[in-house]
């Protein structure tokens, strides 16, 4: 199951992410730790990675689809994956379509986590992280049991510089008009499922399950 998260910032990407990787046993790809894992691997592609974002500047598409066609040809992802912060752009999404297709895979689906701008702003600035982890918390809907400590690995939480509310609002507005376009575009091709992401984390995450149960079983028919 090849499966892609889209959604405003703060809407629960990661956190939906990591708990259907773990249900579905296919690996959770996020833009941010594939970045930074190619910048750890030593390659020269590493290289050429990290002197982009070294000079704050984006990293070209032909860059990070050949980023992710690597990673998503790795034994783990015999079964399918979940990516998550990608694609961010029409373009992208269609080099995605172009790179599936070379590769005789098409995506399944692509889920769109609907939130509010104001509920986006109130969940950024209420995020809490652990410096060891990595582990994200809400002041709000999921706090540590331990003020400051986290459950987990009982490090320090800390709240990210960036998120603050002239940050978040500006992520929004960058978020509205190179990535919104994209669910349409899935849309349009009939690949695109809408969740409310302003339920509680469990119920958002039972509405996916629904919906992913049903094109498990669409695709054995399928096979049959």
């Amino acid at each position: 199951m090849r499966l892609v998260l889209l959604g405003l910032p703060g809407a629960g990407k990661g956190t939906q992410g990591e708990r259907l990787a773990e249900k579905y046993s296919i690996p959770h790809i996020s833009t941010g730790s594939l970045i930074r894992s190619v910048i750890n691997s030593g390659l020269k592609l590493g290289e050429i990675v990290n002197a982009y974002i070294a000079k704050g500047n984006l990293i070209p598409d032909e860059y990070m689809m050949e980023i992710l066609r690597q990673r998503v040809l790795a034994d783990d992802c015999r079964n399918g994956w979940i990516l998550d912060g990608f694609p961010r752009t029409v373009q992208q999404a269609k080099h995605l379509d172009e790179m599936l297709k070379r590769d005789s895979t098409v995506l399944d689906r692509a889920f769109d986590i609907r939130i509010s701008a104001e509920e986006a702003v109130s969940r950024i600035t209420n995020r809490r992280v652990c410096r060891s982890c990595g582990q994200i918390y809400s002041i709000e809907h999921s706090p540590e049991k331990v003020k400051g400590i986290c459950d987990k690995c009982n490090g320090p939480l800390y709240q990210r510089p960036d998120d603050n509310v002239e940050v978040a609002t500006h992520r929004i507005q960058v978020y509205m008009e190179q990535t919104h376009p994209v669910v349409h575009y899935y849309a349009q091709t009939g690949r695109l499922t809408s969740i409310n992401g302003e339920q509680g984390i469990d119920g958002v995450f039972a509405d996916l399950q629904v919906a992913v149960a049903e094109l498990y079983a669409k695709k054995a028919g399928e096979e049959l």
